[in-house]
């Protein structure tokens, strides 16, 4: 049985992931277009290109930890190894050199390819390592639980802070505008990125610390090909990575669009007011109040899914957000009642977005279970770096999309400019009826998994009779 602490270390190594990530997913977009000044042609192939790489070596990454081996075991040590260049790499990415425009291009696809090699790097083992701390279906959905509690935690403080810290550096160095809602000052950035890579570090130090593998897999008997193979002929593998890709792609277009959507559409002093309390309403407070909506998520996954089981939870969870986004689609974008409702909805998406969340690693978790009864080789690291190759994908198309779909209804990034109606109604839709498409074809996905919990409780009584057996 695993201790608290164990859990709560694990936790903090997605609190860490997931600070960078949110970042990339809300903030790189917008930095590239607006600061660092790459056209949204190419900010869009700069983000199909580079995560499409990250996408691909991650099953790499998990043949890498599958086969490694050391006293501290097979996946957590990269946690020590990995999280210094985790924080260099991102500062590097926030770093504007003043070069050539073909320089500087040449500059941020280096840069956002060593970033997102890093993350893979220490993201696939950290994720493998679910299956790998306890035997248990159940407590592995509770892990799952508590990494993303503090994923979203970790997600809510960079959200909420990021623009805030940007735009304190940017005071200091006296560039900041008063009409600006977020700084177009490059080091600024580049200032707020080191605070935010020196908490990160410090983060995967603790997971490593605080946490331990339990569990010994079947032997390493199978060659690379073999494992390739026998993942090829996992069907449940198959149907939940195109569930969890269409999913992500969802909540990639979502968080690509927010930034723009606000700057756009929103007045730089649209206030929202609690118990006569008035605050700002940005993209940044939009955004980390939808992570506390997703801890609360994520909080009561587990008690759903223990009662309709994780195939349940996951399919209706998609059919309610397909309808709270078509209806962002109707909300007006100026005054206090508008504001208020698309906060609420915004609430409402993120609370079903966090149950879902832990969902998709407990089920890879059982799909590993499945893999090793079946196969006989659990390729734990190969399956999880699946789930990761799949959140990167859809992100790598969904940000890509976002500039793409901005570009063709005529957006312009000069500061200041005044948008077209088009511009603005494809801002919309990226908010509404876009996302609520691909939200459908996940569902499709999900609705055809056979790994039920009937299922999944067979295949555990199975798998203890053989692991005993090899003891």
């Amino acid at each position: 049985m695993a201790t608290l602490k164990e859990k709560i270390g694990y936790g903090f190594g997605d609190m860490s992931s997931s600070m960078f990530w949110k970042i990339f997913s809300a903030y790189l977009p917008i930095y590239y277009a607006t600061v660092f000044h790459l056209s949204l042609e190419v900010t869009a192939v700069l983000m199909l290109v580079t995560r499409i790489w990250d996408a691909v070596s991650d099953p790499m990454m998990g043949i890498i930890a599958d086969r490694t081996s050391t006293r501290w075991g097979k996946y957590r040590p990269y946690l020590l190894w990995i999280s210094i260049p985790f924080a260099i790499a991102g500062v590097l990415l926030f770093t504007k050199p003043d070069w050539s425009e073909t320089g500087n291009t040449v500059w941020a696809f280096v840069t956002y390819i060593l970033m997102m090699t890093v993350y893979t790097a220490i993201n696939v083992p950290y994720g493998s390592m679910l299956g790998v701390m306890t035997e248990d279906s159940d407590e592995k959905t509770v892990f799952s639980s508590f990494r993303m509690f503090f994923a979203y935690a970790g997600s809510f403080i960079v959200l909420a802070f990021w623009e805030p810290i940007c735009n304190y550096f940017s005071s200091l160095l006296g560039t900041l505008k008063e009409s600006d809602t977020l700084t177009r000052d490059p080091q600024a950035w580049q200032y707020g990125m080191i605070v935010v890579g020196i908490i990160c570090l410090a983060l995967f130090i603790l997971t490593f610390i605080m946490t331990q593998e339990r569990v010994k897999t079947a032997p390493k008997t199978t060659n690379v090909m073999e494992d390739l193979g026998s993942l090829l002929k996992n069907a449940p593998w198959w149907i939940l990575l195109g569930g969890v890709l269409f999913f992500n792609f969802f909540n990639a277009i979502r968080y690509a669009a927010i930034p723009f959507y606000f700057t756009t559409l929103i007045s730089a002093d649209a206030q929202l007011s609690i118990f006569s309390v008035e605050f700002l309403f940005y993209a940044g407070i939009f955004l980390a109040v939808g992570e506390v909506a997703n801890m609360v998520g994520v909080a009561a996954a587990t008690p759903i899914t223990f009662m309709i089981g994780k195939k349940s939870t996951f399919l209706w969870s998609l059919f309610a957000l397909i309808g709270l986004c078509i209806a962002f689609y109707f909300v007006p974008t100026s005054g206090t009642g508008a504001y208020w409702t698309l906060m609420v909805l915004q609430v409402l998406v993120c609370i079903l977005t966090g149950v879902v969340s832990p969902l998709v690693w407990s089920m890879y978790a059982d799909i590993s279970d499945y893999a090793e009864l079946k196969f006989k080789t659990a390729s734990t690291g190969l399956i999880f770096s699946s789930s990761s190759m799949a959140q990167k994908f859809g992100g790598a198309f969904g940000a890509a999309a976002v500039m793409w779909i901005l570009a063709g209804f005529g957006f312009d990034t000069t500061e200041g400019a005044t948008q077209t109606p088009e511009a603005i109604h494809g801002i919309q839709l990226l908010m509404s009826w876009i996302p609520a498409g691909i939200a459908v074809i996940s569902a499709l996905f999900i609705f055809i998994y056979p790994l039920t919990t009937k299922r999944m409780k067979e295949i555990n009584q199975q798998l203890k009779v053989l692991r005993e057996q090899e003891k």
